[in-house]
């Protein structure tokens, strides 16, 4: 099936997929929610047209969240990391990512108000941190939650 991605994360949900979808699609450019399947009629599993699959693709990659019910919850065994150009974009989405009951962690990760795990990673950072002064910028970056780049940079000297 021509433009069917061969390969796609499912990120389990509870009962929340479609907003939770909706949130990343509006956060990221050039996103979109691809496709919503709904329960039949007649189906004997859950309520006919209660969200079961939502198929969504961030940034061009593709996902798709399952409300598989409270069976299995998101950890932080799997997480999205986005790429960020610069501290204005690494604050805005950390800061939407954080609102309304996300929790702050170390080191660039976060957890969403849906508990997906996320890594706010901007581009400068990785290349401080890989860097010939990389020494002096781990011990900083490791003071952090969400990175900041102005003080990656002054410890590298």
């Amino acid at each position: 099936m021509q433009g069917f991605p061969k390969v796609k994360t499912c990120l389990w949900f509870d009962d929340q997929a479609l907003p939770a979808a909706e949130f990343y699609c509006s956060l990221i450019p050039d996103s979109r929610i691809d496709n919503v399947g709904r329960y039949p009629e007649g189906n004997g599993m859950a309520e006919p047209g209660k969200v079961l699959i939502v198929e969504f693709t961030l940034a061009g990659t593709p996902y798709q969240g399952l409300n598989g019910g409270p069976h299995f919850m998101l950890d932080e065994a799997v997480s999205i990391s986005v790429s960020t150009q610069d501290q204005a974009e690494t604050d805005r989405l950390w800061d939407a990512l954080t609102a309304d009951g996300g929790e702050e962690s170390q080191c660039g990760w976060l957890k969403d108000r849906f508990g997906l795990s996320w890594q706010i990673v901007p581009k400068r950072s990785v290349e401080l941190l890989s860097g010939p002064k990389a020494a002096q910028v781990w011990p900083a970056l490791m003071q952090m939650r969400k990175i900041d780049i102005a003080a990656l940079e002054a410890a590298a000297g």
